[in-house]
């Protein structure tokens, strides 16, 4: 989580959360250290909570530990680091059992909605990739990040030219990118699909996958 530079998202029980990575891991002092912001407004709602629970993304892995001992340490002006103690257990889950695909790059499809927490910013995403129950979205590093948990109730996602779905989302995390791209990951949950959305979205994960088959086979 350290050397991939992972996000990792500290949620309270009362709903407030905050996004940060991992810096370092002191095991001889039994210490993990998390990046942090003094001036962002929700630091200071999850340093005020009794519990939290910090989540993070690898790869297909979910990592869940409990967080013990949350402080806030500061260095400089603006920025400080947050101390916990070295979590006695971590829980690992299988993070999607759907299967998913990533799009084809001669055909980027696009997920348009408002930012919830800007009314007057209207996005147009680039999907990463996308499952019957899911879909990757990647947000520009000029863009304000949507927080795990929020529902994004109006989406449009085009997918190709005979595939448009109108859906809700639900951002599950948030996660680096690792690649040289500019802006992070967030993977959201799908609700609300009728039936003729699943049937669109279903036929074009199959396409896909047969033409990244064949596409295999034309380069051997």
């Amino acid at each position: 989580m350290v050397s991939e530079r992972v996000l990792v998202t500290i949620a309270t029980p009362g709903g407030a959360c905050y996004t940060t990575n991992v810096w370092e891991v002191d095991r001889a002092k039994g210490v993990v250290r998390f990046t942090a912001d003094r001036l962002d407004p929700q630091l200071s709602r999850v340093l005020d909570a009794e519990d939290a629970v910090a989540v993070a993304y690898l790869d297909s892995i979910k990592i869940q530990f409990d967080v013990h001992g949350l402080v806030q340490v500061h260095s400089g002006t603006r920025s400080s680091a947050l101390n916990c103690s070295f979590p006695p257990e971590a829980f690992r889950f299988q993070r999607r059992a759907s299967y998913r695909v990533r799009p084809l790059v001669n055909m980027p499809p696009t997920a348009t909605f408002r930012h919830p927490a800007i009314p007057e910013m209207a996005l147009e995403l680039r999907v990463l990739d996308i499952s019957i129950g899911g879909v990757a979205l990647l947000i520009p590093e000029n863009v304000p990040v949507v927080e795990p948990g929020v529902l994004v109730s109006r989406v449009q996602i085009d997918l190709d030219a005979e595939t448009r779905l109108q859906a809700a989302v639900r951002v599950a995390h948030v996660t680096s990118m690792l690649d040289n791209s500019k802006g992070v990951r967030i993977g959201c949950e799908l609700e609300n699909l009728n039936g003729e959305s699943l049937r669109l979205l279903q036929r074009f994960i199959d396409q896909t996958q047969k033409r990244r088959r064949m596409m295999a086979l034309d380069g051997s």
